[in-house]
């Protein structure tokens, strides 16, 4: 995790990501929808974030990840795909894996989740 930024900060920037995919531009409404947040918390992140530069508001006020928030969101992301994914496949619940691993994702190390990861790909099969 991140020690600056804190779950709720990566899951905002997460949020982000994942919505750039699907959608053309992204507003803080979409991610309040995304996240089950209420918009007020939402515009405060954002100003938070925006301050600590890991996302630009344009003045349509759509959300962009900027170069080091793309890549704290892609770190987060990717860690919670393959805890999601690695524990449905040893036979947790899909919903119960994916709430374990956004509970996971923020509080492992990048060591560990690479050596986790190492171990797990080099003795599924």
């Amino acid at each position: 995790m991140n020690m600056q930024l804190g779950e709720s900060m990566e899951d905002y920037l997460e949020a982000i990501l994942v919505l750039s995919k699907c959608l053309d531009h992204v507003r803080s409404v979409d991610v309040a929808s995304y996240l089950g947040f209420s918009k007020p918390s939402v515009s405060h992140a954002v100003k938070l974030l925006s301050e600590q530069g890991l996302i630009v508001l344009d003045v349509s006020k759509f959300l962009t990840l900027s170069e080091e928030g793309k890549k704290i969101a892609e770190e987060t992301y990717a860690r919670h795909t393959f805890f999601s994914d690695m524990l449905q496949n040893i036979g947790v619940p899909k919903n119960i894996a994916t709430e374990d691993a956004c509970r996971i994702e923020h509080v492992i190390s990048q060591e560990t989740f690479e050596a986790i990861k190492k171990y797990y790909q080099n003795n599924k099969d």
